[in-house]
């Protein structure tokens, strides 16, 4: 495992970490084989559709 040869100063571990922002998945609107309609994230829709999921 890497190991950091020196502490990274307390502004530039707070720096970097308040540029990390989780996104919102983009849903779709999605009619499942059973009639439902959902809005599932746009990876998901081909799984919707089969009736996998």
């Amino acid at each position: 495992m890497a190991v950091p040869k020196r502490k990274t100063s307390r502004a530039n571990t707070r720096h970097r970490r308040a540029r990390w922002k989780a996104e919102v998945p983009d849903l779709v609107p999605v009619t499942t084989p059973d009639g439902r309609e959902l809005a599932v994230p746009r990876r998901l829709v081909a799984a919707y559709r089969r009736g996998l999921l």
